[in-house]
């Protein structure tokens, strides 16, 4: 029989006080891109020297043709729906496991965000129901890569072209993932991304839109650049736009963040799977299935669930006090938002009407089941990956 510790939070020895790796990770390479943006003099989104750099490297990391830097990931989507067609009053299909960015990106001009469940075992949206919540009305479908694992793209692909829909991937947190061998973002119609400070490669903000459609591209670039046209006038502008561009500073970050990428990526793999290893060892504990098409995880986040007959019985905002007590910075994640009274209110600003969407799956992850750890706890070695296990074994031994 093991022998019950003393937790930390009841004055126990804490099973860690060791600190993860810190993020952002950088060194002379940034400092030396920086300095190079200074003294060219091109510091904004025109004089264009260090974005057209990032703009292909990003592109060619993740099998598209043509990348749009832009100035974050939210209007990243609300621009590539408005390339993509979508109009004010359109429905636009989406999970509600996400950040509130994936909704309000469409309430932003008045596209309508429909919610469908997520699937349990994997917190992505489930194909199985999308088609039941399609209606004249909808115009796209928001997959969003969460925690950098790849929805079903296989699927909803289908889906989107047997009902004539277009297809975002949401990939904010989904650098470098892919599925089936190809590079997220470069799926569906559009793919996009953030660079805000907590992201796999970052710039502080920024964000990048990737498609293989040469159409939807110039189109994305003109409602970023103010509506004007590539290659046109200064003052050609033929479409309503904006000023959302990426500036020099930032495509300069990136560049230096990309060099260490690949290498980011294998440790964060090579340690997610240790550890979900280890937490599928733990009773109470249910670690999420990885779908044989996801041939690449960004583990932006470590996802894991407590099993639902533990927490039915147990709080899961506690649990996550006595892993913090053990040196293990473990979060909640998400409200629901198909919950969330912003976003309701907003959709009936739009519509006139009172809106309910039933998604018991996700509703239930965010109160009682669903844990994270941020990826870059993954960046450790293999005493980290050990410490999180034992911590979580720790805590869930204290509630025999």
């Amino acid at each position: 029989m093991t022998t019950l510790q003393k937790l930390a939070i009841d004055g126990g020895t804490p099973v860690r006080t060791k600190p993860f790796p810190e993020w952002p990770i950088h060194n002379e390479v940034e400092e030396q891109l920086i300095l190079e943006v200074v003294r060219s003099g091109k510091w904004g989104g025109t004089g264009r020297i260090m974005l057209p750099r990032i703009e292909e490297q990003f592109a060619a990391a993740h099998d598209a043709k043509y990348a749009v830097s832009i100035v974050n990931g939210t209007v990243a989507i609300t621009i590539a729906l408005q390339a993509a067609g979508v109009q004010p009053g359109d429905e636009v299909i989406m999970p509600p496991y996400t950040f509130i960015a994936t909704a309000s990106s469409a309430l932003l001009f008045g596209a309508i965000p429909v919610f469908v469940d997520v699937e349990a075992d994997t917190l992505l949206l489930d194909p199985d129901k999308v088609e039941a919540a399609i209606t004249p009305k909808t115009k796209a479908i928001i997959a969003v890569h969460i925690g950098g694992a790849p929805a079903n793209l296989t699927r909803l692909k289908a889906i989107a072209a047997k009902h004539n829909l277009r297809l975002i991937e949401d990939s904010a947190q989904a650098v470098g993932a892919q599925w089936n061998g190809t590079g997220v973002g470069a799926q569906g119609d559009f793919g996009t991304f953030s660079f805000q400070s907590s992201k796999n490669i970052n710039s502080g903000e920024g964000g990048m839109i990737l498609t293989n459609d040469e159409r939807l591209a110039d189109m994305a670039w003109s409602l970023t650049n103010v509506g004007r046209i590539r290659n046109g006038g200064w003052y050609q502008h033929e479409h309503i736009g904006w000023n959302l561009r990426m500036t020099e500073f930032q495509a300069a970050i990136l560049i230096g963040q990309m060099t260490r990428l690949v290498e980011q990526m294998a440790a964060r793999e090579r340690n997610g799977k240790r550890l979900t290893e280890l937490l599928s060892q733990i009773e109470g504990i249910q670690v999420l299935r990885r779908d044989p098409g996801i041939t690449r995880h960004a583990y932006h986040l470590y996802m894991f669930k407590l099993d639902p007959v533990w927490a039915d019985r147990i709080d899961k905002n506690e649990v996550i006090q006595r892993l913090v007590a053990e040196g293990i910075p473990a979060a909640p994640g998400y409200v629901s938002l198909n919950t969330n009274k912003a976003v309701l209110s907003e959709t009936k600003k739009w519509t006139g009407e009172d809106r309910f969407y039933s998604c018991p799956i996700s509703e239930r992850a965010c109160e009682k089941e669903v844990l994270w750890l941020h990826q870059n706890m993954l960046l450790g070695d293999a005493t980290d990956i050990d410490d999180i296990a034992e911590a979580v074994s720790k805590v869930m031994r204290s509630y025999r």
